[in-house]
């Protein structure tokens, strides 16, 4: 992107729902250090954590997507981040999205999001949720149960439904949904069946390989999966789909690419004869996780030996709940503001063996221990990098520590693209 665009993309987010008028500082890509250093210094005597939001980075991911995919429409999910700022520029950006619940409805609805640019993808869904779905119109939804068909029938008559279908075996995945989700194989025609004699239009498939997961070739099995589906609603006589929706599981990394390749393989291969199929995806991780770093406080240092051993201002039961239900590692650095200020970076320390607590009174709180660290001092830094997908959205208040009440400080690095 050349500095005209550069500058037209920021000039839209600046008057981004949720964005507007909040301020946007322009750094190098290279200068987040710097720029979080100055926040530190702006805040004097204040300690609490903070989330920094790479628009910049943003930006790019998504020209990625619309290079590598055009053809598949992203609806972002809501569930991965819900964070208002972030949420605001998908909205401007004009993107679609993912919604699990009423509340997920709302928020993004209030952002102007209009109700077509939204599918009700959760297959099991609570009787008022779909009954509030109908009144402000959205009328995409999942199902994957008679139940479902029945409940839908009931108080959503004329949304429009993709069948969920259990693809494959995901229990390597970070995050696997096959457990909870999805027809089996032998269940989808009388599920098919039951929604034809509700009167109620499949107009699609939809499958979720799973979160997280290194099988990126598990699109190809899925999309073939889903060309069944299609095949067995001609044979029983109903309308002819026209959507499929290849779900998320979409990492910011070299398995993107491989991701790319094998779904365009799998399209290529059992739809090229389908003349206007609308193709959608719900990416959540791919847009959100490396968008946002979180710096957190040292309030605390013990020195056992050469161990050494820190608390700081956030931890298992706030952002850091990725560790343990989203199976992430995380990584830190330190920025000794306190310790060594002619070189925040402490680049050329000393590094020691060191354990890392979170804030609260649970010995469960504790994020790492095997860092090597410098020796840092109370009031210094460490900055975690990747924290978007799975954190804040997860966090709790637990021991009076609020996840949600972390703020967040906007950003806009020049990156010219990104390649993985």
């Amino acid at each position: 992107m050349n500095a005209a665009e550069n500058g037209g993309y920021i000039q839209s987010l600046q008057m981004a729902p949720g964005i507007k008028g909040k301020k946007i500082t322009w750094i190098n890509k290279n200068g987040i250090l710097g720029f979080v250093e100055s926040i530190i210094l702006s805040q004097k005597e204040a300690s609490e954590p903070f989330y920094i939001l790479d628009l910049g980075l943003l930006i790019n991911l998504v020209h990625k997507w619309a290079h590598d995919l055009p053809m598949i429409q992203p609806y972002y999910a809501v569930k991965c981040n819900p964070n208002i700022e972030f949420l605001g520029a998908m909205a401007a950006l004009g993107f679609s999205f993912d919604c699990a619940s009423r509340a997920e409805i709302e928020t993004v609805m209030a952002l102007g999001v209009s109700s077509d640019r939204i599918i009700f993808a959760n297959p099991c869904k609570a009787e008022s949720h779909i009954k509030y779905a109908a009144s402000v119109g959205v009328n995409l939804t999942t199902f994957d149960s008679i139940n479902e068909v029945r409940k839908i029938k009931r108080s959503h008559p004329e949304c429009a439904l993709l069948i969920r279908i259990k693809v494959m075996d995901d229990s390597t995945f970070r995050s696997p949904l096959s457990s909870k989700y999805g027809a089996l194989p032998n269940e989808i025609e009388s599920l098919l069946q039951a929604a034809q004699a509700a009167q109620l239009d499949v107009i699609g498939v939809s499958f979720h390989i799973g979160s997280g997961g290194n099988d990126v070739y598990a699109y190809r099995y899925a999309i073939a999966a889903a060309k069944e589906v299609f095949d067995t609603t001609v044979q029983l006589g109903m309308p002819k789909m026209k959507v499929l929706n290849i779900g998320g599981g979409f990492t910011a990394d070299t398995h993107f690419n491989v991701a790319v390749m094998a779904i365009k393989e799998g399209i290529s291969k059992h739809f090229s004869e389908e003349e206007g199929l609308i193709f959608m995806a719900e990416p959540g991780r791919y847009f959100a996780e490396k968008c946002f770093t979180l710096a957190t406080n040292i309030i605390g240092k013990r020195v056992r030996g050469d161990l050494r051993e820190y608390w700081i201002t956030d931890g298992i039961y706030g952002s850091m709940n990725c560790i343990v239900n989203d199976h992430a590692v995380v990584t830190c650095s330190p920025l000794g503001t306190t310790s060594n200020p002619i070189n925040p970076t402490c680049t050329n320390a000393e590094l020691y063996k060191s354990t890392v607590f979170g804030p609260t009174c649970d010995a469960y709180d504790t994020i790492s221990t095997s860092y090597w660290l410098p020796d840092l001092e109370v009031d210094d830094w460490l900055l975690f990098p990747n924290m978007g997908a799975y954190t804040s959205a997860t966090g709790s208040n637990f021991n009076g520590f609020t996840t949600s009440s972390i703020p967040t400080i906007l950003y806009y690095s020049n990156i010219s693209c990104v390649n993985f």
